[in-house]
């Protein structure tokens, strides 16, 4: 079946790449997850893909099976089945309850609008709720342990950050919905994922990740955060800004992943544009390179 090519004998390279089905892909998506499948095929990795579906309002029916259908017409096939978000209450719920159990997170009835004028959370509940008669949501402390995180990452190279700068993050919704921080480190530990590969815009996110890691006992993996897509109007590509999809057709889509490749500083021959698709990737493939990733953001030539 396309879209699950099965690799015997798992290599120790593992990627993924995990949208948010609240839409179908783009071109700046496209070039996370081209970045990404090329960074494991390259070294004979797996490739998963997970649904990141936890917020059920924002993912209409239907999203994920267009984003399938649209990583097959780029020929970006991944391994195994496809892993969905909501399949997993009980691993984010024992994570969440292993950090009230070591001292790592607490109930926070605070609402946004009584903080924000601060920039991050003050961490006003970590005694107990100010407010007990409020639903809550549950916070990760930043002023237990170390309060810098370092790591190396692959495009960026050193980076030091201040957790207690960045605040307090949610890791459970006061309305009982899964926050992407907690749930995202437990999905890449249970998955086993070694490598993650994605857009710089997700950069500041990594030190709270990273901290979960630690405080959850997991493996922290390897980073390359990529530079971001700039439309037209100097805003990033987003579903947000009203990017267009990614096409289906083939004779749209061999020369769009040709500039995908040219974007992320690959060079691909000029005579593979509008070359089979897996031509180009087998191309790719041979020649990734990330050292070769542009150290700025990159602006898209040509409409998708």
């Amino acid at each position: 079946m396309p879209g699950s090519k099965h690799i015997e004998n798992g290599p120790a390279v593992v990627g993924r790449f995990a949208p948010t089905p609240s839409g179908p892909l783009h071109f700046g998506s496209l070039l996370a997850a081209l970045a990404s499948w090329l960074d494991a095929r390259a070294r004979s990795g797996r490739w998963l893909l997970r649904m990141e579906d936890i917020d059920p309002p924002r993912c209409p029916p239907g999203a994920s099976d267009i984003i399938i259908r649209q990583l097959d017409a780029f020929g970006l096939y991944h391994d195994g089945v496809v892993d969905y978000q909501h399949d997993h209450d009980s691993d984010y719920q024992q994570a969440l309850d292993t950090l009230v159990e070591r001292g790592m997170a607490y109930p926070c009835s605070c609402s946004r609008k009584e903080w924000q004028h601060l920039g991050v959370y003050p961490g006003w509940c970590r005694q107990g709720p100010l407010h007990p008669e409020r639903n809550y949501a549950w916070r990760l402390r930043t002023d237990v342990g170390e309060s810098d995180i370092c790591w190396q990452d692959r495009r960026l190279g050193h980076q030091h950050w201040s957790l207690p700068q960045l605040g307090d993050v949610v890791l459970k919704r006061r309305d009982g919905l899964w926050a992407y921080q907690l749930a995202v480190v437990v999905d890449d530990a249970r998955q086993g994922v070694t490598d993650i590969v994605r857009g710089a815009d997700l950069l500041d996110n990594t030190p709270w990740q990273i901290r979960l890691q630690q405080a959850l006992g997991y493996a922290t993996p390897e980073y390359l955060h990529l530079p971001l897509v700039i439309g037209d109007n100097g805003q990033k590509l987003s579903k947000q800004n009203l990017a267009p999809a990614l096409p289906l057709q083939d004779s749209a889509v061999r020369p769009l992943l040709h500039e995908a490749l040219t974007l992320l500083g690959q060079s691909p021959a000029p005579m593979l544009r509008h070359a089979p698709i897996s031509e180009q990737l087998n191309a790719a493939t041979k020649d990734w390179q990330p050292h070769f990733l542009c150290p700025h953001d990159v602006q898209q030539t040509t409409s998708s």
